[in-house]
């Protein structure tokens, strides 16, 4: 609806959604009553919170006299004294004294106190009106006036305060006599209300409303009060329908309240209705915050950082006792649930037409007499809560039930709740629990309480595993409602095991065929299963299909949940044995287990991981097998452990693991494409920690893996108040292996890449490291994710380890996840971006990748961002050598023209040395430097963009890398450290293949020479490809070395090793259509074929490369049938050979 269409509605619901005229009107004077200058224009919104804090020019003058239609006389205002030790705004209203004589609590809507009634905070109306502001619309409003004789029958004949006609109080006046108005009151503004805050309040409410039909009750004018907040209005009391005539008390309790906020009264009224509200003597008992003691506190207490001491019982309780949450921050033990979700495990018991629990908020259920105005977790009307009605289809005194999860016999268990009982002096709330089909009644609640929330603990000694039942019965017109279940660590959930031996313990047989499953007993001596167990039988369906068995609905679940069974198969390979998960709400089945007969019985005990899932879900058994013979299936010991929300793992915070015994605090992503495996090779090699233990692995290659994702996570941690080291070793192999991230997911914020690796690696394990950041008051989790780019490698992670404090400096850096701790000073800024996304003009495509997507490093060294002269430094971390010489490498690139300069130092003991200097390069492409550093103690790496005065220009930099030894000569390398900077490219038109970097230790899934050609051993390193990935002769798999500077005419010797099978080197040799693998040589249009046919050993190969300004070596491994190339120890630059001698004269 549009401003412009808005009309009067009856109560605090019609302003909140904008139906207020736009101009308000001001109450008729009688009498002098001065202004300030210019008119009140109130513009109305759809906030309720923008009409009451509209300014709108008032009577001048602290306190105006009010004219009171009531007795027709000016009533002269009170000498009120406020803030006279000028206190903060902060400190006024807060029900806190902080000037000597209160006065900083004077006009908040009360007085510092009542001279007639003796009682602080509290507003009788005798000397002032306390700051209440009439606040309606439209000419009926409120006014502070007294009781008149002249018109005795009509209204209050006295106030509440004196008891007599000289007492003073507030009044509607001018009721409607066309339209439906409302009288809106309105306090100051008052700051913070503790948990305990109560209001109270006098009224008189008289006079009636006729309508054509005479008395129409849903006509009756109520009176309501309500909290107006930053975001919302929430109600908090109304009259009840019915009541008789006098003064009548109000009691409201606003609960914790944190911020700014102001009552508000209303009263609205239907035409012909001439009714009138009388208000005295409002009162504020115990609102605010607990006072801070100096004394200690006593042993029945504990200290709130604020200084005030709580009652230990009153520990994550749900409620700010303490005033600053301290007494409910170290809860991590204790289970509550706020129902915000779901139920948290709970199960409603539905028995029709016995009444349920239903779970709802007071938006959807309306403003009706009975109703809770908001939940109690986040005092909002938004909030979730449970709660039970008198409808019409409700059995009359229905009982709803409400159910907990099992729990271990215990003699420290507590249980604390919210309950709501308003509306019906029948209603009840019982609280009891169940052990052996026998109920016990530990606590009930009966009667109208209030609209409130009203604190209720129960503790628990039960020498036997019990469940807690809730029951409430709302009484006639009457709602009772809970919230914030909180279960001490006390409170142990028994794991969910079924042995069969009193049921099937929730298990349905879902069957369509002529198998089902059913409980049989064990009759053989000396069986794997015992007593009663869930068997295979024939079934009497016409279908042919594997019997189903299905649990109940369950979840959602925590990571670490998983089902354990025992089990029996006899089967020919035919049969098998399954666990599927489907998932309730979407239909979708996931296979999560199975085992094939082997023609003889196989027994075992199995543990299937399920993870966390988010929505509701079922497990099924599916089993398919031949029961003509002796062939059978049995299961038993069915055991859902660790599957609770809010129930952690012990290890769960633990993310330093080796994986031996276990996954640790890692868990399995489930909407995963494919899966992370715990094994001890699978052909890929050994673990990193013994040489023969178990490790992460990923294989895309598998039948069951599809898509292009596998996540590896953690359970959600606790915050983290300071950085740590995540440390761990990584193996990336195969020629389409793709990326591999770690990441880090705040809760409720987008991921964080800390570190990324594209492309093979080699069949070896490489260490790396990455900082957990901070995350303040957020919970998260890390994740490992593997990207496939193809079928062609695996993935491995071992000895993952959290340490205290950053990582420091980056031995390798990318710069795909971040800027690696580098940090910028100077004129000029150094940027991290990708040409894709970048502002700073650079480089079409990284190093690393070869694309757009990449990142790298980059200045604008132009003259607007970096004037003739200026700096724009880049400078590590200190590095910490481990080794006398160490290497360090980067790649580089200067735009054309007049780029600048580029300076590179090495910095020790506040010392630099420069290591490289270059201002101009041939063309725009990326080139390579390393330099030998030989350290004596920690060393940073300085780089340093100097500005020329161009126009424009870039100067980039990417792929730093550190490692131990000193640098080989360019483009030379025994591959014994790393690649030396060679590199398959990344160009996609190549299919992405890739050389590998492998040692001669023998891996079932990469064969290749058991000995390299440096060492002479299996622990020696060397390039390596398989060629029959190829496919088609004519495709290739490149090596490439890093650009070489301007030479004379050189060679490059390197040695390679083919092995290929001699019936395919026969079988193809002169016959075109065969292809035949080879290794292919080439530099500046040079090639030299060494294909056909080598045997098994390594040789050496010697090309010649003419003169030329720079090169790039390239060595290519040619596709065929099957067959093996390697290549090591590469050197250049060699001098060629000498020319031969010249032929001797004729004779």
């Amino acid at each position: 609806m549009r401003d412009a269409e808005c009309r009067d509605s009856d109560g605090v619901e019609g302003v909140v959604q904008g139906k207020m005229p736009l101009r308000a009107q001001h109450l008729p004077q009688q009498g002098p009553k001065p202004r300030c200058p210019g008119k009140c224009h109130l513009q109305v919104t759809r906030a309720l919170r923008h009409l009451l804090l509209a300014p709108c020019l008032v009577p001048c003058g602290v306190f105006s006299p009010f004219v009171s239609p009531v007795v027709r006389t000016a009533l002269p205002s009170g000498s009120v004294v406020v803030n006279s030790c000028s206190s903060a705004a902060e400190q006024l209203c807060n029900f806190i004294c902080d000037c000597s004589d209160c006065s900083d609590e004077n006009q908040c809507g009360y007085l510092r106190g009542s001279a007639v009634l003796g009682t602080p905070f509290t507003c009788d109306f005798e000397d002032s009106d306390c700051g209440w502001q009439d606040v309606g619309t439209s000419t009926y409003g409120w006014v502070r006036g007294r009781a008149s004789l002249a018109t005795w029958g009509v209204g209050a004949h006295s106030d509440h305060t004196v008891g007599t006609d000289l007492g003073w109080f507030l009044v509607t006046v001018s009721p409607p006599a066309k339209t439906t108005a409302t009288a809106w009151l309105r306090s100051p503004e008052m700051r913070e209300a503790a948990a305990t805050c109560e209001i109270r309040a006098w009224y008189h409410l008289s006079g009636s409303c006729e309508s054509t039909q005479g008395l129409n009750q849903t006509e009756r004018p109520v009176l309501r009060l309500a909290v107006a907040l930053k975001d919302e209005v929430v109600g908090l009391w109304q009259s009840p329908e019915r009541s008789s005539a006098g003064w009548h008390q109000l009691v409201a309790y606003p609960g914790r309240i944190t911020e700014q906020f102001q009552l508000i009264f209303s009263l609205t009224q239907p035409p012909t209705c001439g009714a009138e509200v009388a208000l005295d003597d409002i009162m504020f008992r115990n609102c605010g915050l607990p006072e801070v003691e100096q004394q200690v506190c006593e042993a029945q207490e504990s200290r709130c950082h604020r200084g005030s001491c709580v009652a230990l019982r009153r520990l994550c309780d749900g409620t700010d006792d303490c005033g600053d949450s301290s007494d409910e921050a170290q809860c991590e033990n204790f289970t509550h649930c706020s129902f915000d979700h779901d139920l948290c495990g709970w199960e409603a018991v539905a028995e029709p037409p016995a009444p349920v629990w239903g779970r709802n908020t007071s938006l959807n259920l309306g403003t009706s007499y009975g109703i809770p105005t908001r939940d109690h977790s986040n005092n909002s009307r938004a909030g979730f809560f449970l709660h039970v009605g008198s409808g019409p289809t409700a059995q009359a005194d229905g009982t709803a039930q409400l159910s907990s999860p099992t729990f271990q016999a215990t003699n420290s268990c507590s249980l604390v709740l919210y309950c709501h009982l308003h509306g019906s002096a029948t209603s009840k709330l019982s609280i009891s629990y169940v052990t052996n089909f026998t109920k016990h009644l530990m606590r009930e609640r009966t009667g109208d309480l209030g609209s409130c929330w009203v604190r209720e603990r129960v503790d628990f000694n039960v020498m036997h595993p019990f469940k807690v039942l809730i029951e409430g019965v709302a009484g006639s017109g009457g709602t009772v409602a809970i919230d914030d279940l909180i279960l001490s660590q006390g409170c142990v959930r028994q794991q969910g095991t079924t042995t069969f031996e009193s049921g099937a313990g929730g298990w349905h047989d879902v069957s369509l065929g002529r198998l089902r499953w059913g409980l049989q007993n064990v009759t053989e001596s000396g069986s794997f299963l015992t007593g009663t167990f869930l068997a295979l039988q024939t079934g009497e369906g016409q279908m042919v299909g594997p019997a189903k068995a299905r649990t109940p609905p369950l979840g959602p679940s925590g990571p670490a949940c998983t089902v354990e069974m025992s089990y029996h198969i006899h089967s020919d390979p035919q049969g098998f044995l399954a666990i599927s998960v489907t998932d309730y709400t979407t239909g979708t089945t996931q296979l999560a287990w199975q085992t094939q007969g082997r023609s003889s019985p196989t027994r075992g005990h199995v543990r299937v991981p399920l993870g966390e899932r988010s929505r509701p879900f079922q497990v099924e058994l599916l089993a398919l097998v031949d029961l003509q013979g002796s062939e059978s299936v049995g299961v038993d010991n069915v055991t859902f452990e660790q599957c609770y929300l809010d129930v952690m793992s012990p290890a769960a915070a633990e993310l330093s693991c080796n994986f031996e015994t276990g996954m640790c605090g890692w868990y399995q992503d489930l909407s995963s494409d494919f899966k992370w495996v715990h094994s001890t090779g699978q052909g890929q090699g050994s673990d990193h920690t013994t040489g023969s233990g178990y490790f992460l692995s990923v294989d895309p290659s598998v039948p069951w893996s599809h898509g292009q994702r596998a996540q590896l996570l953690t359970s959600r941690q606790e915050p983290a108040t300071a950085p740590r080291c995540l440390s761990f070793w990584y193996r990336l192999a195969g020629p389409q292996i793709g990326t591999l991230n770690l990441k880090l997911r705040r809760e409720g914020g987008e991921e964080v890449v800390l570190w990324t690796r594209r492309g093979t690696q080699g069949s070896v394990w490489h260490r790396a490291r990455a900082t957990l950041p901070a995350t303040g008051q957020q919970r998260y989790q890390v994740a490992f994710e593997v990207l496939r780019d193809g079928f062609l490698g695996d993935v491995g992670l071992d000895d993952i380890t959290q340490t205290a404090g950053p990582c420091g400096a980056e031995l390798s850096c990318t710069f795909e996840a971040e800027g690696c701790g580098l940090a910028a000073s100077g004129k000029g800024t150094w940027r991290r971006q990708s040409n894709g996304t970048g502002a700073t003009a650079g480089p079409a495509a990284d190093h690393t990748t070869g694309t757009a997507a990449g990142h790298y490093m980059v200045v604008n060294t132009g003259r607007v961002s970096l004037p003739t002269g200026h700096t724009a430094v880049l400078t590590s971390q200190p590095y910490q050598p481990s080794v006398s010489a160490q290497c360090l490498a980067f790649w580089y690139q200067l735009s054309a023209g007049t780029p600048g300069s580029l300076r590179v130092f090495v910095e020790q003991s506040r010392v630099r040395r420069k290591i490289l200097s270059i201002s101009t390069m041939e063309r725009s492409d990326w080139h390579r430097s390393q330099v030998t550093i030989q350290p004596d103690g920690d060393w940073q790496v300085v780089f340093e963009a100097v500005g020329a005065g161009a126009d424009h220009g870039y100067i980039a930099l990417d792929d730093l890398h550190v490692s131990d030894g000193a640098c080989p000569e360019p483009a030379s390398c025994d591959f014994e450290q790393d690649s030396c900077g060679w590199s398959s490219p990344s160009d996609p038109r190549l299919h992405s293949f890739a050389w590998g970097w492998k040692s001669g230790i023998a891996l079932a899934k990469y064969p290749g020479p058991e000995q390299d050609h440096t060492l002479g051993t299996r622990n020696g390193h060397y390039m390596h490809f398989d060629t029959s990935v190829l496919g088609a002769r004519g495709t290739s798999a490149l090596l490439e070395s890093p650009p070489l500077p301007a030479a004379t005419d050189s060679c490059l010797r390197f040695w390679y090793h083919m092995d290929i099978p001699e019936h395919l080197c026969e079988h193809g040799k002169g016959r075109e259509e065969v292809p035949s693998p080879g290794l292919t040589y080439g530099s500046g249009g040079l090639n030299v074929d060494h294909g056909h046919c080598f045997s098994s050993s390594w040789a050496v190969a010697m090309a010649h490369s003419p003169r030329v300004r720079s090169s790039q070596q390239r060595v290519g491994g040619r596709g065929g049938s099957r067959g093996l190339g390697a290549a090591g120890d590469a050197r250049t630059p060699v001098p060629p050979p000498p020319p031969p001698p010249p032929p001797p004269p004729p004779p």
